[in-house]
């Protein structure tokens, strides 16, 4: 039989696509996942590795695991993915597309609100006993109706965003890869200068690497509201810190962070930033559906079959072979020789 290794534990009902083709191998209980040299401890044994996105598959981990057929991300992101490699070597690569963006969309709108109206200070206000009479006026905050909002990459979860913060009243300013038709379309440098918040939903690729920093928050508009809710890398947090500082933005939100797990200190400090541990996809009912299709991708490679959200099908019609003769085998059947 074969075995499959998920960095962490989940519940088990998710494995059925898996009954009687693979054992299933638990990471830790304690809701923390298993380190890497443990993993490729295990490597030699695995057929198929299921994680968070929080594994590096490169040369290392191939070279540990010779049995290897697919690595199955339970996320969106596929930066700890070497995709082109792992084709070369016939292994899988696959993600979650999708499944995290209601979630994330609920939890920007969350991050908005408790800029706008201060909720975590008024909460801390309250919990320290200080609070001995209504004070009208000292607590007001910002009213969403009527404010621009700017989206910066305009996916799915950029345009689910939008649908919610039109609930609320707000012009949807939003820029993308591509120039659009769409209303609201902006260059990058127009939408700083509008935007009343600018809320980041890019994935991290060479172009947006360090792209919020010294220059682009001194483009925004003094007063305004950063909310990082992509990927840490896309934000050089020193100049965000130095904008927040000098008191040309008003606050920020963060769900991720350049050095996660490391947070920048001074904005540990502030009382005008939000900080969330990476919970931005995080609801009951989209992290259930992350791991059955990244199962159902590990279930159907192990079949012999076509993976639902491959990452690196076309360079398994390269002319290197792969290695691992089921791929071989399974690349032979999406691609007849000629």
């Amino acid at each position: 039989m074969k075995r499959v290794l998920i960095t962490n534990e989940v519940p088990s009902d998710v494995f059925a696509p898996l009954a009687g083709t693979a054992e299933v191998i638990f990471g830790p209980s304690n809701g923390n996942l298993m380190p890497r040299n443990e993993v490729l401890q295990l490597g030699p044994t695995l057929d198929g590795i299921i994680n968070q996105g929080e594994l590096r598959a490169d040369a290392e981990l191939l070279d540990h695991c010779p049995r290897l057929h697919i690595v199955a991300n339970i996320a969106a992101g596929t930066e700890n993915l070497d995709g082109a490699l792992m084709a070369q070597r016939g292994v899988w690569a696959t993600n979650t597309p999708g499944v995290y963006c209601q979630a994330t969309a609920d939890l920007t709108l969350a991050f908005l609100l408790c800029l706008a109206r201060r909720v975590l200070r008024a909460d801390a206000f309250v919990r320290s006993g200080k609070w001995d009479q209504f004070q009208p006026g000292v607590w007001d905050g910002d009213l969403l109706e009527g404010r621009t909002l700017g989206i910066i990459g305009y996916g799915r979860i950029g345009k689910a965003v939008a649908h919610r913060a039109r609930a609320f009243g707000m012009n949807i300013v939003h820029h993308g890869r591509s120039p659009s038709d769409e209303p609201g379309y902006r260059s990058l440098d127009t939408l700083l200068q509008e935007a009343d918040y600018v809320s980041l939903h890019v994935p991290l690729t060479p172009e947006t690497r360090g792209l919020m920093n010294r220059m682009r928050f001194g483009q925004m508009k003094r007063g305004a509201y950063f909310l990082n809710m992509a990927r840490g890398k896309t934000t050089v947090e020193a100049d965000l810190v130095t904008a927040l500082e000098c008191g040309h933005l008003a606050g920020a939100a963060l769900d991720v962070f350049e050095d996660e797990p490391k947070v920048h200190p001074k904005l540990l400090a502030m009382p005008n930033v939000v900080l969330a541990p990476h919970i931005g996809g995080g609801t009951h009912q989209s992290r259930q559906a992350a791991r059955c299709l990244a199962v159902e991708n590990v279930a159907r490679v192990l079949r012999g079959e076509a993976p639902i959200t491959p990452i690196n099908l076309p360079m398994l019609a390269a002319s290197t072979p792969p290695t691992n003769p089921a791929s071989r085998a399974l690349r032979e059947k999406i691609y007849p020789p000629t």
